[in-house]
């Protein structure tokens, strides 16, 4: 056996929150990540970023490599001793050529181990409010392929037998079939009343699902334009969709939101807009790195006795900040004394993860009432205050305190850079009119985006726009665009509201 390892390891069906706790553990430390189409391209991002990314993605007449070549791909990465991630849409031994992957590993000596994942077969009807079983219905189911390997001479299916199923059918990979599928079920006997369904894209905000009965599920499909990936559901708990469904009943569920938030903060947004159902498109307008010189922030680390405040007008300089602590062989013990003021709850958030809570907070948070919050607590006439903010932060806030005889030292302690999607990616995303939703978070992701994207195509495009506040809203309007919502709470909270509110209003 070689040092390395291959991990056989399932990706669900879709929705990246249901990926097993085993499997994000071997992609954040994977050598190789040898992924296929239906993989949520979001778990991607839990590889490291030295990680080798290989496309192995199977469509319908169109295979980028074929499995005896994907079986040779893993022995070789598995023989140079890399710890490979093969990830697998749904499970890897569920119709996942799983098992011909395992025994290529096994004749070639190297070590593998199956990570097993959720299958589209129980999650697909899940989300779509379908219980594949039910004790008042039917206590059991069966998996079947509706696409067979094409050199058989005669199907393997025993419809016969699959009529007279007493519970559940799920047909994986049959949309193409279907009238085969339906018609050859009701000819070994099956009620051509027996409820059917399918669901294209099951657990992800794409997810789409038509029913009928197995009499008229093909027209019903045709007529809705479904296509693969979808799962075919037969038996009488499909009728339950009518009582249970809850996935696409989601307030935002279906609308594409873009989200240009730095990457490494776009989680939290991201999350609120898809526990309501949204697509959510990552797309940066910017990025956060160290700043060019790092000497003013550590040396006002190093020399916080002398200081009476800090003001954290972000959690970026939050972080930077205690960066520069940890530089130094310092903590949070080094703050005694040191009195604290934060713009909003995401930065007194951040600073309490280090263990600390803020001394004052405007009660709206922006930066042009911090001066105010201040002034209301102490005499700033002669006291030090220190600002880690933003390379390209406005000056205002500098300027009011020192009006009020404070002595501000306004630190560098980071960098906005502005980010360049991929062309192929805007290309995309503004196709058909573009997304239902921008989010703007801050004045540089306004300015970035609209850079990277274009005046005439963002103006071309229905999506509306959403501002976190005023700040943010007047660099939208200095470039001539109305934001078409304001958050009333500068916040992602608030920001997440506003949408909703607009939406539902839309709606209604």
């Amino acid at each position: 056996m070689s040092d390395g390892c291959v991990y056989l390891v399932g990706a669900g069906p879709g929705d990246p929150g249901l990926m097993t706790i085993r499997g994000r553990d071997l992609l954040n430390r994977a050598d190789a990540v040898v992924y296929d189409h239906l993989a949520a391209r979001r778990l991607l991002a839990e590889a490291p970023p030295q990680a080798e990314m290989i496309y192995v993605g199977k469509q319908a007449a169109a295979h980028t490599l074929k499995q005896e070549e994907i079986n040779a791909l893993l022995v070789r990465l598995g023989l140079e001793g890399k710890q490979v991630v093969r990830l697998k849409g749904g499970d890897p031994f569920v119709f996942g050529r799983g098992g011909e992957e395992a025994l290529a590993l096994v004749e070639a000596g190297v070590a593998f181990e199956i990570v097993p994942g959720i299958t589209a077969g129980i999650a697909a009807p899940a989300y779509a409010g379908i219980p594949v079983t039910h004790r008042n219905v039917t206590s059991c189911m069966a998996l079947i392929t509706g696409h067979e390997t094409p050199d058989k001479e005669e199907s393997d299916l025993d419809y016969a037998s699959l009529a007279n199923w007493p519970g559940t059918l799920g047909f994986y990979m049959g949309v193409k079939n279907l009238p085969k599928i339906a018609s050859s079920l009701i000819e070994h006997g099956m009620d051509p009343q027996t409820p059917a369904a399918l669901v294209r894209w099951g657990t992800t905000t794409r997810q789409e699902t038509v029913t009928g009965t197995l009499d008229n599920i093909t027209e019903v499909a045709t007529q809705a334009g479904i296509k693969p990936p979808a799962l075919i559901v037969v038996g009488h708990v499909v009728a339950l969709r009518e009582n249970i469904s809850w996935f696409e009943n989601r307030p935002l569920f279906g609308k594409r939101i873009v989200v240009t938030r730095a990457r490494l903060q776009a989680s939290r947004v991201t999350r609120q807009l898809e526990e309501l159902g949204a697509e959510v498109v990552e797309l940066p307008a910017i990025r956060i790195e160290p700043p060019a010189d790092p000497a003013p922030l550590d040396r006002a680390a190093a020399e916080l006795a002398s200081v009476d405040w800090v003001v954290f007008t972000s959690a970026n300089g939050v972080d930077a900040f205690f960066g520069a602590l940890k530089r130094a062989d310092l903590d949070s013990r080094a703050l005694a004394g040191v009195r604290i003021c934060v713009i909003g709850p995401g930065t007194a958030r951040r600073l309490g993860q280090f263990g600390l809570q803020a001394d004052a907070q405007p009660k709206t948070y922006k930066a042009a009432e911090i001066s105010q919050t201040l002034a209301d607590i102490d005499d700033l006439s002669g006291k030090k205050i220190i600002c880690p903010r933003a390379d390209i932060a406005p000056k205002d806030l500098v300027v009011d305190l020192e009006a009020l005889g404070a002595d501000v030292t306004d630190i560098a302690a980071y960098r906005t850079v502005g980010e360049t999607p991929e062309p192929e990616l805007l290309d995309e995303l503004f196709e058909d009119g573009g997304p239902d939703w921008i989010t703007f978070t801050s004045s540089s992701t306004v300015t970035n985006f609209v850079n990277a994207v274009g005046i005439d195509r963002l103006r071309a495009s229905s999506a509306s726009l959403a501002s976190i506040g005023p700040v943010t809203s007047g660099t939208m309007r200095s470039l001539d665009f109305e934001p078409d919502v304001e958050a009333v709470s500068h916040t992602i909270p608030g920001l997440v509201e506003a949408i909703l509110q607009a939406q539902t209003q839309r709606e209604q």
